[in-house]
């Protein structure tokens, strides 16, 4: 997987989708702390899709910001698909965009537990068609596991952008067909 240092090539695919489909894109991000923002406002012109982020890396911010319901936070810990999927919902309400992508994990090299492991990442993505998420298991030290876990929310998004693309284009498929 392509860290947040390397290739620019899937910010740049992720871009022009974004562009193309005429969607928006917010970011909450926790374990990345901007480093997914920083990746995207790499490519010139992303100000015409990417709105803003929100480095969500305490759980004041999580819940004042985010608006990450605190029970959700006391039931199942910052670093759940719950709270992702609360975090990408709040992005895409606060940031106003069609689009919330959110990454919440633990890079370590402490803040683990017997079922919370150095490397448990979950990114999550709310947009118009719903949301997904998807629980990451990633192997390294604290540069890689962040590095992996950005490259894995843009590969997240960029999979969503493609099946909507691919919708669209079967949609319209359809409709000649008819």
């Amino acid at each position: 997987m392509t860290g947040c240092y390397g290739d620019h090539g899937l910010e740049e695919e992720t871009g022009r989708l974004l562009g193309e489909q005429g969607l928006s894109l917010g970011l909450a991000e926790s374990c990345t702390g901007g480093m997914i923002a920083s990746r995207i406002t790499r490519v010139p012109g992303s100000s015409v899709y990417f709105a803003g982020g929100v480095v969500a890396y305490d759980n004041r911010v999580k819940e004042g910001v985010l608006g990450v319901p605190d029970g959700e936070l006391a039931v199942y810990g910052a670093v759940s698909r719950e709270v992702a999927l609360s975090m990408a919902r709040g992005a895409k309400r606060v940031l106003r965009t069609d689009i919330g992508l959110a990454v919440t994990g633990i890079a370590g090299p402490g803040g683990e537990t017997p079922a919370k492991p150095v490397g448990l990442v979950y990114v999550a993505l709310e947009g118009p068609r719903g949301a997904l998420c998807r629980e990451l298991r990633l192997k390294g030290d604290r540069r890689e596991i962040r590095e992996a876990a950005c490259g894995a929310a843009l590969e997240l998004l960029r999979s969503y952008l493609l099946d909507n693309k691919l919708s669209y284009l079967q949609k319209k498929e359809n409709e000649i067909c008819r």
